[in-house]
């Protein structure tokens, strides 16, 4: 059974995420949709919160399960039983850095493998900063992701009315 991870914040997920996730489900026999919980950032969302948002969105996908980790990925790739490593791409830029990642994952574990996947075209410029800002200021993100996580933004960005004016 090839089992491979396709590990990431996710905060929030988008369709470019669940792109990546459909994709890759086809690819393998299960996916583990890795969420992972770094304490040196400052997520919009809880760990818990990305994990369920991720659950809500990929119930469709029976060989998908999503997980929760911290550390280092080759050793959750270990304790998951994983082989592979999804990484997705969007562009020159991604290439470089996945690049480094994937040769320090493949020296700390030499039995992992990654695989890119470049991103769907129409999904190609869409990041969760990018989605995070634009519901900041009260934007239509319906586009960028699915209606649950939409609502979870709109609650995240709600602000009372500025009494400045």
């Amino acid at each position: 059974m090839l089992r491979a991870i396709y590990p990431g914040s996710f905060d929030p997920v988008t369709y470019g995420h669940l792109d990546i996730i459909r994709r890759s489900a086809k690819l393998v026999d299960h996916l583990i949709v890795g969420v992972l919980n770094n304490n040196a950032k400052m997520p919009l969302f809880s760990a818990k919160e990305r994990v369920k948002m991720l659950k809500d969105v990929t119930t469709a996908l029976p060989n998908v399960e999503i997980a929760l980790f911290d550390g280092l990925l080759v050793d959750f790739a270990k304790k998951m039983e994983a082989r592979v490593i999804i990484r997705g791409l969007r562009a020159i830029t991604d290439f470089e850095y996945e690049l480094q990642m994937s040769q320090t994952n493949h020296k700390l574990g030499p039995e992992l493998e990654t695989i890119f996947l470049t991103t769907s075209i129409e999904y190609s410029y869409l990041s969760s900063t990018t989605v995070k800002e634009i519901a900041a200021f009260g934007g239509d993100v319906t586009q960028f992701v699915p209606d649950e996580v939409r609502r979870k933004l709109e609650v995240a960005f709600q602000t009372p009315p500025n009494h400045l004016s």
